[in-house]
């Protein structure tokens, strides 16, 4: 006989766990450069903090609000600011030898399911819900990433989109 599967007890997935807070900068960075909607920075900063990730924002009126409100973990989170031109500080990230992968659909994109985690720095890059990345963004990236969709819906929101690229590249899936 097979017994059921017994949930872990939040110990057991703390203990699990890494035992302190990752160091800001060291690997991944989630780049929503272009945000819309407030509430995707909120949750896709959970993702972060789920993955080992940081989160670059730009310094926009509705940002600050939008991750104190998202921040359901009530500890401080790895954000910087990258100031009100993305562009140039994208541009000094691919200079400092980031490799950038944009979330866009392209006529080079590669599907999510053969993207490899990352082993050297990289930024994540999210656009603009409605318009994607601007083209002087997407003349900085290195690979372009599709999330296959057989629904009826062109794309996914920007958090789930993020969240899913971000769980790729931190090798968790």
């Amino acid at each position: 006989m097979v017994s059921a599967p017994r949930p872990r007890s939040p110990g057991e997935l703390r203990r699990a766990r890494r035992p302190r807070s990752h160091s800001c900068w060291d690997h991944l960075i989630a780049a929503p450069l272009w945000p819309l909607h407030g509430v995707n920075l909120g949750t896709l900063l959970r993702t972060c903090d789920a993955v080992g990730a940081c989160l670059a924002v730009p310094r926009l009126p509705h940002v600050p609000e939008a991750l104190a409100r998202g921040n359901t973990l009530r500890h401080r989170s790895c954000v910087h600011w990258v100031g009100r031109d993305p562009l140039s500080w994208l541009e000094g990230q691919k200079a400092a030898g980031s490799r950038v992968v944009g979330v866009e659909l392209t006529d080079e994109s590669v599907r999510l399911a053969d993207l490899p985690a990352a082993r050297q720095r990289t930024v994540m890059l999210l656009g603009h819900e409605r318009t994607g990345l601007p083209a002087d963004a997407l003349g900085l990236v290195d690979v372009a990433v599709e999330i296959p969709m057989i629904g009826t819906g062109a794309s996914l929101n920007v958090a789930v989109a993020g969240s899913l690229v971000l769980y790729r590249l931190a090798g968790l899936v």
